[in-house]
């Protein structure tokens, strides 16, 4: 995809924020969207982003959505999202290991099979990305890179020279993303930034149940990155997963912190970092 092309599929918000907050993949996690959103209320954000992968790994596809209308998030595409517009067979997620692609079809199926069609409709209204003022500044989103949807921006393996040149291309000062799970942030330039949002939907394989988002604002001449630390009723998912039917080994996760499943597309220092 060409930049002319990303700038066609971009959204352009012309509302200056202060301070906004920005939730990675929600993944079914309606406890945690709603506790994330109220936080993020309760902090004086301006607005609220969802940044893609509205479905995927928890119960109840359908339930996240008056979250949403209730406080007004603005979300756009993630894979997940362009996935299910084009009734496709599959994520999209880009894995490449058969162990991730088994895990990942068998939570792909289950949110196709349990979205209701006038949620699954509303999907296509979701722009694939959004920039908008942070003060004097440009904040781009996108899911996985605003090249690709579905490409993993890691924190060990993306160059500060490949953000700077897209950001040139693009005319942005930060570069928010989700798509890897991992929350991470690096200043690629001087008073630039590249922010890996982090997910609502399981915990960022560090052994605690708890899960996250990132809060962004201009504060007295500078940016700010902040992710927040959202603690939630992760025991009442877990049953709920386990009435549903889903895999033992993404119950564990909510419980336990650590992944089990979808580990062999991480890089290794990213991977030695969790249990398995």
């Amino acid at each position: 995809m060409s930049y002319v092309d990303i700038l066609h599929i971009t959204e352009k918000v012309k509302t200056p924020f202060k301070k906004v907050a920005l939730f990675g993949g929600v993944y079914n996690n309606y406890l945690a969207l709603e506790k994330a959103c109220e936080m993020a209320v309760s902090h004086g954000c301006d607005a609220l982003f969802q940044l893609g992968d509205l479905g995927g790994f928890g119960p109840h596809p359908n339930r996240v959505f008056p979250i949403l209308e209730k406080y007004d998030v603005r979300c756009l595409q993630g894979n997940y999202e362009e996935s299910l517009i084009a009734n496709l067979k599959d994520c999209g997620c880009g894995y490449t290991h058969p162990k991730d692609n088994y895990y990942a079809q068998i939570s792909y199926d289950y949110t196709d099979q349990n979205l209701s069609v006038a949620h699954r409709n509303r999907l296509s209204g979701f722009p694939k990305q959004i920039q908008f003022p942070l003060g004097p500044l440009t904040v781009h989103l996108c899911h996985g890179s605003p090249r690709r949807i579905n490409e993993f921006l890691w924190e060990s393996t993306t160059a500060n020279g490949f953000v700077g040149a897209v950001a040139r291309d693009l005319k942005f000062d930060v570069l928010a993303c989700t798509h890897t799970g991992l929350p991470w942030r690096r200043e690629f330039e001087p008073g630039k930034w590249i922010v890996n949002v982090g997910v609502l939907g399981r915990p960022a394989n560090d052994g605690r149940p708890s899960v996250g988002y990132t809060e962004l604002s201009w504060d007295n001449g500078r940016i700010k990155t902040t992710y927040v630390d959202i603690s939630y009723e992760w025991s009442a998912l877990a049953g709920e997963m386990k009435k549903e039917k889903l895999p033992d080994e993404f119950i564990e996760t909510i419980i336990h912190g650590y992944w089990t499943t979808c580990l062999e597309i991480l890089p290794g220092k990213e991977r030695a970092r969790g249990l398995y």
